[in-house]
């Protein structure tokens, strides 16, 4: 067990005493395991909520198939995390995009869960049934952590108790023999309550290439993953609680060929103490242990080219937030954050033709950012004004890279190499924010921003490449280069809306906005030999994306529809070595996204549920050479009650058959999920 892991296990082990301490406290207290109320001006922000039932009743049963739900959500691939690789699982909101890693900022229970190296979303660690709600904010934001959050961000909120109930279960399979299985225990404890919970995925998976792209070693997306959780929450007085969380996953996946198998795990922990009386404070610190290995096969000699074996990374952080009682018109916001990144990678490269290693290469280094933050809100009637400012110290040190011979001789050795000096500074960002109640029906708002986000270790330090069949026939090579020159992006953008409920059960709200990253990183193409393409990690001038976003929710009855829809003209402002990108849309950013969900829950357990969802066309590469075309999807949902808690449960993912492209390389393409339907049982005991 790596030693990072041992926090989990001594959670574990003090949660029974910090119960049994519960002994004396008055049963007048209320545990809610959450943490401090959003303020006032939160819906200044273009806020969309996803409650439990959104979250229990997707066609996939993943979280990001819930997050979709809010148009203009997307990872750099149409694929989910049963067939992507988990490197290119980075989020982002309002096609501010471009690679794969996540400019929106992602929190579980105020811990941010981008892999430190990659800064990758695990999300097949993640189980939907363990959480209560999921706050999509799309924007900036200069609050706790806020040095993530260029485009956005996700906040996930566990289920306490009274949410999950005793015994929470379920058992599901597939028409390809495929299974899902997930249960949680909830138990009260003294005053508080813990949850036991896990989950475990697998199958044989799908063909991700086409019929007519296959080769002798092609495979289907096998995969194989679980997760465990322990969460325990406890009072240690009348208005503070303490919040133990530990998670433990494995995440093991085949990619297009027999013996391309990559892997994610990861061991996180966190403490958290939250008090809610008049000098009101949160308190965090979390720890977290990843690693990631991948397996690249060549398509032609059909044998290994790359065996990236080991990237191991440490998270390390934890924030403190002072609510000082300033008057009840006013909520002031006092903290700190810090976040440290280390990592390294270990990979192995291979003669296609012989099957021998090449080189021998080793790279990583650290990350560190310390965010000083002050913000109030003021109520003044009808109207909530917000201001907030930030000050981030950054660092970016220790980066090397270094490569071998097989006989052990050096042959690239960053030491030698100025552009690989520690770097540090200072950064500022503001935000700004007010909501107008002009009528009991009506809100105004409007909002303005800045942010930034530090490149990853892998965008610094990792170099790779892809290798991919051409539907002429050989083989298409393309190979990214890393940039250990990277700059910080920085976000500016503003924004207005409304928000409108003409009927109690009817809303809507619509938001027009203008982003734009400055130095936003992009994998720049520099030119092409024979048949390999060489890019390079570069900043470009910006990305800039303007927009619309609607929402509308009914509620009548038994009866409900959810819909979201987003138009966004995004493009990248580039000169210099990047100047043949100017203009031009940033790749896997599509213009049109919506999704609507129409739901008939007539009784307790009792739900069906269709939802649409369209992606546009977008454009696999940053010079507009491969167009990926538009898909429109439809799911289906079922609860039905079979006999006392057990329930019997349907699902259908891409009822229609549609075809998915996820990748498109001179003719090459991947596919995404197919029709597929789900049978299996829930059980829910209070």
């Amino acid at each position: 067990m790596r030693p990072l892991a041992r926090p989990f296990f001594l959670i574990a082990t003090l949660a029974p005493c910090a119960a049994h301490a519960q002994d004396a406290v008055q049963p007048e207290i209320v545990v809610i395991g959450t943490g401090l109320q959003a303020p006032p001006s939160a819906p200044a922000y273009n806020v969309q909520q996803i409650d439990r039932e959104r979250l229990l009743e997707t066609a996939s049963g993943r979280l990001e198939d819930a997050l979709s739900s809010v148009a203009g959500f997307q990872q750099f691939r149409r694929s989910d995390s049963r067939s992507s690789n988990p490197s290119a699982q980075g989020v982002t909101l309002r096609s501010l995009g471009g690679n794969a890693t996540s400019r929106t900022l992602v929190l579980l229970d105020g811990v941010p869960m981008a892999d430190p190296f990659f800064g990758h979303i695990p999300f097949s660690a993640i189980a939907p049934e363990r959480l209560a709600t999921a706050r999509v904010t799309r924007g900036g934001g200069a609050g706790a952590f806020g040095a993530g959050a260029v485009a956005g961000t996700v906040e996930l909120e566990s289920a306490n108790a009274d949410q999950l109930g005793l015994v929470q279960a379920g058992a599901l399979a597939n028409d390809r023999g495929e299974t899902e299985l997930s249960g949680a225990l909830a138990p009260r404890v003294g005053k508080g309550f813990a949850v036991i919970s896990g989950r475990w995925d697998r199958g044989q998976g799908f063909w991700t290439t086409p019929v007519g792209q296959r080769v002798p070693i092609s495979a289907r997306a096998r995969y194989d993953s679980w997760s465990a959780g322990l969460r325990l929450v406890a009072p240690l007085s009348t208005d503070v609680e303490l919040q133990m969380r530990g998670l433990l996953f494995d995440d093991r996946r085949t990619l297009r060929f027999r013996g391309a198998d990559t892997s994610s795990s990861g061991q996180d922990a966190s403490l958290r103490l939250v008090g809610r009386g008049a000098w009101a404070f949160d308190v965090l610190a979390y720890v977290q242990a990843r690693d990631f290995t991948n397996v690249v096969i060549s398509s032609t000699s059909f044998r290994k080219t790359l065996d990236q074996r080991a990237t191991p990374s440490t998270g390390v952080g934890g924030k403190a937030e002072l609510r000082p009682p300033v008057g009840g018109n006013h909520v002031l916001r006092l903290g700190a954050d810090y976040r440290l990144n280390d990592g390294d990678m270990a990979e192995d490269a291979y003669s296609a033709a012989t099957g021998l290693v090449t080189a021998r290469r080793r790279a990583g280094g650290k990350t560190s950012d310390l965010g000083l933050f002050l913000e109030d809100d003021w109520t003044l009637g009808r109207l909530v004004l917000n201001a907030g400012a930030r000050a981030d110290r950054w660092t970016i040190r220790d980066g090397y890279f270094l490569e071998r011979s097989p006989s052990g001789a050096t042959t690239i050795d960053s030491a030698l190499d100025p552009a690989f000096a520690d770097r540090s500074g200072w950064q500022a960002s503001f935000r700004g924010g007010a909501v107008f109640r002009a009528t009991d029906m009506l809100s105004l708002r409007a909002a303005g921003y800045t942010g930034l986000r530090l490149p990853t270790l892998n965008e610094l330090y990792r170099s790779f490449s892809v290798v991919a069949p051409r539907s002429e026939g050989g083989i298409a090579i393309t190979a990214t280069q890393r940039n250990p020159l990277l700059h910080n992006e920085k976000l500016e953008g503003f924004e207005a809306g409304l928000d409108f409920t003409p009927a109690p059960g009817l809303a809507f709200n619509a938001t027009a906005f203008d982003n734009r990253i400055r130095n936003a990183i992009a994998n720049v193409t520099l030119g092409t030999s024979g048949n390999t393409t060489t890019r390079k990690r570069q900043n470009v001038d910006a990305v800039h994306a303007r927009g619309l976003e609607f929402g509308a929710r009914l509620r009548a009855g038994a009866i409900s529809l959810d819909g979201s829809l987003a138009w966004t003209d995004a493009e990248v402002e580039a000169s210099g070595i990047s100047a043949s990108l100017d203009g031009k849309r940033p790749a896997q950013t599509p213009r049109w996204a919506g999704t609507a969900t129409l739901a008939w829950r007539p009784a307790e357990r009792w739900s069906l549920g269709l939802t649409l969802r369209h992606v546009g066309a977008q454009f696999e590469d940053d010079l507009e050479t491969d167009l990926l075309p538009s898909a429109t999807t439809l799911d289906g949902f079922a609860q039905l009650p079979l006999h006392g808690p057990i329930s019997l449960v349907l699902r259908g993912e891409n009822l229609t058959g549609e075809t998915i492209v996820t990748r498109l390389q001179d003719g090459s393409m991947d596919i995404g999920t197919p029709r597929t339907f789900w049978a299996g049982i829930r059980v829910e005991v209070r």
